[in-house]
């Protein structure tokens, strides 16, 4: 449904060169929820914003359902441009109009009759939980219902693709996931593609079937959610990953604990993920039927990622070398990642 290929864009200030986007390619198919995360300056919002060319690419091709919209005449552009709803971390209403008419606003084009736009915008507003608040203004909302009061006129054009630049980021933790809720409706209810934008990997954890990675302007890896997660490449992906399941922050507790920062001779500190069925199984007992390894459970989480069980465990496994040995064999036979993180002086 969208296509970007070979997409750059560089500003210019002054006689300096500042590439903000390098050569992408993006593929989003009809249906998907897209995630593109990064930290801030990685090229995201710019990224995004090429797709309705709210900004102009420097080299590449943009493509919606086909169309080059490179090549359109502005009048062409702001046609198809209705079909692309686009939301914004700081929500853009206008204050000093009810949530009705900052509703309304985007239908006053339309060619629609006075009523026929009271029952889209009642509609509207139906459909993202805020009936009740018609009447009222932005300044009587909380960030929550701003940022619902965004979507709804995001939909007043019946879009088939939705944008949103960082949309949850001026949220707090429990509306974030509201919002993020609401979008996952949308996406079913209605068939919107939606591409998120966020520094967040929480946030493509919730309701992202796909994501890409981006950093200094470059794509550096993308994939399904489940494969993005289960099995990271690049160390920015690792990073953005550890940090969304707290395996850093708990790794850290540990080593920083004096009563497992020092190991025993016969002893690993291990690191365990496993995907899917693999987290039904009951590989701990296994592991001491089998070869008589002891393990002690320091963490535990199990996260699901487009309804996919993932497992991460972090574990003292005692034993003999010899039997340590077979069973990281076992377990890597069984398709569990497995990644010792410390051992005892000497190595064994």
């Amino acid at each position: 449904m969208i296509e970007l290929k070979d997409v750059s864009v560089t500003f210019r200030q002054g006689n300096r060169e500042i590439p903000a986007v390098k050569n992408v390619d993006l593929s989003v198919d009809q249906g998907d929820v897209y995630g593109i995360v990064g930290y801030s300056g990685a090229g995201k919002s710019t990224l995004v914003r090429v797709i309705n060319l709210l900004q102009e690419p420097t080299e590449g091709v943009v493509e919606v359902n086909g169309t080059d919209y490179s090549s359109l005449k502005p009048k062409e552009l702001r046609a198809k441009r209705k079909k692309i709803g686009m939301i914004f971390q700081h929500f853009n209403l206008m204050n000093n109009r009810s949530i009705f008419d900052n509703v309304a606003f985007s239908l006053r084009y339309s060619g629609t009759s006075k009523e026929e736009r009271r029952q889209k915008v009642n509609e509207l507003l139906e459909l993202v939980g805020l009936s009740e608040e018609i009447n009222a203004y932005p300044s009587q909302l909380s960030g929550g219902q701003k940022q619902r009061v965004a979507i709804a006129r995001s939909l007043a054009n019946d879009p088939e693709i939705l944008l949103c630049d960082e949309a949850t980021s001026a949220l707090d933790p429990k509306t974030t996931l509201q919002i993020l809720t609401l979008l996952q409706k949308l996406n079913k209810q209605l068939g919107l593609t939606i591409v998120i934008i966020t520094h967040e990997m929480q946030v493509v954890k919730e309701i992202c079937n796909k994501v890409a990675v981006m950093e200094d302007g470059e794509i550096v890896e993308r994939g399904d959610s489940v494969q993005i997660f289960s099995k990271p490449e690049q160390p920015l992906t690792k990073d953005f990953i550890r940090t969304a399941t707290h395996v850093d922050q708990a790794l850290d507790t540990i080593l920083g604990s004096s009563s497992f920062s020092k190991l025993e001779e016969n002893e690993w500190l291990v690191e365990l993920s496993y995907v899917g069925n693999q987290t039904s199984e009951p590989l701990i007992a296994e592991l001491y039927s089998q070869f008589q390894i002891t393990t002690n459970i320091l963490y535990g989480n199990v996260e699901f990622i487009q309804d996919t069980p993932l497992g991460s465990l972090i574990v003292n496994l005692s034993g003999t070398l010899e039997q340590r040995q077979k069973a990281f064999e076992y377990m890597t036979n069984k398709g569990v990642y497995v990644n010792i993180l410390k051992q005892p002086e000497g190595g064994v």
